[in-house]
């Protein structure tokens, strides 16, 4: 007898007549109807829908081995009227917490805004859609029969439709809640259980971004795996602002652009309205319209509104810079808001005409309005920026030369702007020279500029130096078009058959996920260099949201980007953007997929065996550079959670916590050898640390090429990752040997044949010993014995 559940069912009589009698006005409503025993699937898994005690013994083992380290950027807790409480030096708020527990609240408060904020994303999506297209069936083509790897994991549900993802999300919204609620003053009073929370966030934030990019390949037609995608344009010289409209769109929340698109194509006006996009919302909707024009990532926000390039400026939820209304006023840009996230304190003219909002706009009787239809909010967009565009004729807000030159004399030396600098640019030695009409300084400091504006809301004389590099880098602004591959979606089955065991055994160095905003200085040109190094090498260089996009805008030697050089598919020496923030379950996804498709581990509701498969079989990293919002948080323990460490930098102190191993404590790398159930096997540091951070883009990629050893390695693998990994460190750290080379030779077999003689002399020095390969599991249940 099989288990089936279905939805809940409405039946409704308004009047009958016949043999039983006569009925009128009867209604009957149900809740889901079940029955049976559900294995038409898979076998239910020992924890489906965990909750907080669920998984605690899982997240306690990886913290018995990563230890959680803090970096507190803050000794006061201001989060109840008891304090604000001075934490440092020992001491207790008054409720009691330390400034361990504190940090680790932080921490886990920070993960449920992360997670909410994608689930609340894929919440409005998926009610937006389904009542626009209906229960729209879950299908990702031919070559993926495993959907949704994630939600089939942790919640023990297969969706085949866009209602068997309300009750995905059900799990989702409550988990959140229940974890929210732990932040509360006189709670928990455990910085590992804190800890132990922020993991089952991460799980939450994985679900809740699978559903929402589910739910946009499901009802809107985007890629679902396919590597072929169209290369669209990239950079904030892609907009055509002579001879077309703009309309900038800002945020992750596809849906008025897709209606904005919509629109256009509906009146044949492609040729009159230019549609380009800042941060996720440009991923996603250049995988609906490849038309469509990626600008950047968010820092380049302030930039592109405050040279006048965007007729209109449209913006949705997430990642909006707070001031991109103040700056589309300077410029005489409407303004739209369209998310109640993001509403902006503008008058809500929801249900007013589309004429009567636009009237108002192209006057500048209102400089911006909320529409929380997702259809208007792109019909005025589209109505507003043609008739705006011959009257705005692309005002700046940058004044010319005698201007910039006038403003910066104002400067009287202070530094303040540079204090207030997060790269510390040389801002008080670039101003002094624009006095001088010379802008170098400020020209070449241009990439490093976070565009956040802290060096202008410092200034006592008003000053801006943003506005003054805005006019050094004022070509580049204009002139900067790359290219980007379109966000392709999922892995196929298919392409994991063919590399699960060649990643399993080592043969494949490993998977390498660049993913985050990249907002730090010299960062286009870091993530370039660390995603050539490993595409080179054969590693598979996965890559999504705004990292995607940065490491695009760069050229090689003969004006190629990365996305022209290296395929799209998922396998050795390949560039996988698979999509914006909501792609990134895919990532980590194609992990949980080897384990299942190569290794025939189940899935459903078996989140412990598959995460402890990763952790000592699977050889993935990300990378995440630059600065990150609160959703990095959750994206690394989601990751984390799962056995794939994480490198962050530069300025990682601001992450608060790392999970640092230590190689030197033998009882934290004690396994169980599944073969005969035998305990207290030792087995080598890897991967070394779980999070863990890297001050230049250099010790990161030695970290990324040594963070990709695990204990199972077969020798053949284990000798091309060591091979990776010492080349690496030769070439930007100038040693012989990484200095702790010995602890990751297990055997002479793992040794790289090329350089067996100088490491057997180096290994002699060390005192090394060959060690056992087993087959490792934190799990007694694993064991075959």
């Amino acid at each position: 007898m099989k288990w089936l559940s279905k939805k809940g069912a409405r039946l409704k009589i308004d009047e009958y007549k016949g043999p039983l009698g006569s009925i009128k006005g009867f209604e009957l409503t149900t809740g889901k109807i079940s029955w049976g025993d559900e294995t038409e699937w898979e076998p239910m898994g020992p924890h489906p829908k965990p909750h907080i005690p669920t998984l605690r013994d899982w997240f306690f083992k990886l913290m018995k081995r990563y230890p959680p380290y803090y970096m507190p950027i803050c000794d006061m807790c201001c989060l109840c009227t008891y304090g604000k409480c001075n934490l440092s030096k020992g001491r207790t708020g008054a409720c009691g917490i330390n400034m361990e527990t504190q940090q680790a609240r932080i921490v886990e408060i920070a993960c449920c805004i992360g997670a909410s904020c994608h689930s609340a994303h894929g919440d409005h999506l998926l009610h937006w859609l389904k009542e626009k297209y209906g229960n729209v069936p879950i299908n990702f083509g031919n070559n993926i029969a495993v959907e949704m790897p994630h939600t089939r994991l942790v919640v023990g549900m297969k969706p085949e439709n866009l209602e068997d993802l309300e009750t995905a999300m059900e799990w989702v919204h409550y988990t959140i809640t229940h974890l929210l609620a732990s932040g509360h003053t006189g709670q928990e009073s455990s910085h590992l259980d804190y800890e132990a929370k922020s993991f089952l966030a991460g799980l939450a934030d994985s679900v809740g971004m699978e559903i929402s990019d589910a739910v946009q390949i499901a009802a809107y037609g985007f890629p679902a795996g396919e590597p072929d995608v169209p290369v669209v344009e990239l950079g904030m010289g892609t907009m055509d602002v002579e001879n077309k409209a703009t309309i900038l769109m800002i945020g992750h929340n596809v849906a008025p652009g897709v209606e904005l698109v919509d629109y256009v194509r509906e009146k044949g006006i492609e040729d009159k309205v230019d549609i380009g996009a800042i941060c996720c919302t440009a991923h996603d909707l250049t995988r609906y319209y490849d038309g469509a024009k990626v600008i950047g990532s968010m820092s380049r926000q302030m930039h592109f509104i405050r040279s006048g390039l965007a007729d209109v400026v449209m913006v949705d939820e997430q990642c909006v810079n707070l001031r991109s209304f103040e700056q589309a006023q300077l410029v005489g840009s409407p303004f739209i808001a369209t998310n109640e996230k993001n509403m902006g304190g503008l008058p809500n003219r929801t249900e007013d005409p589309v004429e009567e909002i636009v009237d108002d706009l192209v006057s500048g009787n209102v400089p911006g309005v909320l529409i929380l239809d997702p259809v208007k909010a792109g019909m005025v967009a589209t109505e507003t920026a043609i008739k705006v565009h011959p009257l705005r004729k692309s005002r700046s807000a940058i004044p010319d030369e005698d201007g910039c030159i006038q403003m910066a004399y104002n400067c009287n030396g202070c530094g303040n702007c540079q204090r207030n600098c997060p790269n510390d640019l040389p801002l008080v030695e670039g101003v002094r020279l624009a006095k001088e009409g010379d802008f170098s300084v400020l020209e070449n400091v241009f990439d490093d500029c976070l565009d956040c504006g802290r060096c202008e809301a410092d200034c006592m004389k008003n000053v801006s130096p943003l506005t003054l590099i805005m006019y050094a880098g004022r070509d580049k602004i204009r002139n900067e078009k790359f290219n980007v591959r379109v966000g392709r979606g999922p892995i196929q089955d298919t392409e994991i058959r063919n590399v699960g065991a060649p990643i399993v055994l080592g043969e494949i160095p490993g998977i390498v996920a660049i993913i985050g905003c990249a907002s730090y200085g010299h960062d286009i040109q870091e993530l370039y260099k660390l995603a050539e190094e490993f595409c080179v090498r054969n590693y598979i260089v996965v890559v999504s949201g705004c990292g995607a996009m940065d490491i695009g805008l760069v050229k090689d030697e003969d004006g190629k980007t990365l996305y022209d050089r290296f395929p799209g598919d998922f396998d050795r020496g390949g560039l996988v953007n698979v999509g914006s923030c909501v792609s990134n379950p895919h990532i980590t996804g194609a992990a949980i997929k080897v384990a299942n498709i190569f290794a025939r581990r189940p899935l459903r509701g078996n989140f412990e065996e598959i995460a402890d498969y990763i952790l000592h079989r699977v050889g993935a990293v990300g990378v995440a550079w630059g600065a990150m919002s609160q959703k990095a948080a959750s994206i690394a323990s989601m990751a984390n959670g799962l056995g794939v460490p994480a490198v962050v930098g530069p300025h990682a102190a601001e992450y608060r916590r790392a999970y640092i191993g230590r190689s030197d404590n033998e009882d934290a790398w004690k396994v169980y050898n599944a073969r005969d159930g035998t305990a207290n096997h030792l087995v080598g540091p890897g991967p070394e640390h779980l999070l863990t951070t890297a001050e230049s883009i250099e010790q990161a990629i030695c970290l990324v090429a040594k963070m990709c050893l695990r204990p199972a390695d077969n020798s053949k693998g284990r000798m091309i990752k060591l091979s990776h990994w010492i080349d690496l460190e030769r070439k930007y750290k100038g040693v012989d040997f990484p200095n702790d080379l010995e602890k990751f030779i297990r055997v002479d077999a793992d040794i790289p044949i090329n350089m067996k003689d100088e490491i057997l002399e180096y290994l002699k020095e060390k005192g090394w010993e060959p060690k056992e390969i087993v087959d490792p599991t934190l799990l007694k249940r694993l064991c075959h014995a």
